[in-house]
């Protein structure tokens, strides 16, 4: 069930990953999966993430800026957001590569990421903090896990 701003802490997210190194892939859904959560698929490109976010309906989407067809990343995010409600986190080794408007995204992990970081960021998404369209409130998740910040786009 989701909440009004953010997904329900009380049932297992569906989640959708996509990240073209499969290593990497396969270790976070493992972490997931240890975490109680459901990884419906995963996706290297763009057209499989969004083929995945429509057919298996997922809460969350864990979304690699760079993927196998390039820096396609937030194009997906965007799509998945406006297509399918999916709420998204990106994952980015360059934080240089994140939009000011953060393509949608609810924060930012950064890689390597960890278990201390996964686990806050779904802590944040499942908390439901507010999303106002003006002035949305990002958060990045930095190595380690150990703090984070908070990143606010300029508008206009």
């Amino acid at each position: 069930m989701r909440r009004r701003h953010g997904l329900s802490s009380e049932k297992r997210l569906r989640v959708l990953l996509v990240e073209d190194e499969i290593l990497i892939a396969l270790e976070l859904e493992s972490l997931l999966q240890d975490l109680g959560h459901d990884v419906v698929g995963i996706a290297s490109s763009s057209k499989d993430a969004l083929a995945l976010g429509q057919e298996a309906k997922p809460d969350l989407a864990f979304v690699d800026i760079h993927l196998a067809d390039g820096p396609t990343g937030v194009d997906v995010a965007r799509q998945l957001t406006a297509q399918h409600q999916v709420t998204v986190l990106f994952m980015t080794a360059n934080a240089k590569r994140i939009p000011e408007d953060f393509g949608g995204a609810w924060g930012v992990i950064a890689k390597p990421y960890t278990e201390r970081g996964v686990r806050e960021a779904l802590a944040y998404v499942t908390a439901g903090q507010p999303r106002e369209p003006q002035n949305e409130r990002t958060v990045t998740f930095l190595p380690f896990g150990a703090t984070h910040r908070e990143r606010s786009p300029k508008v206009s």
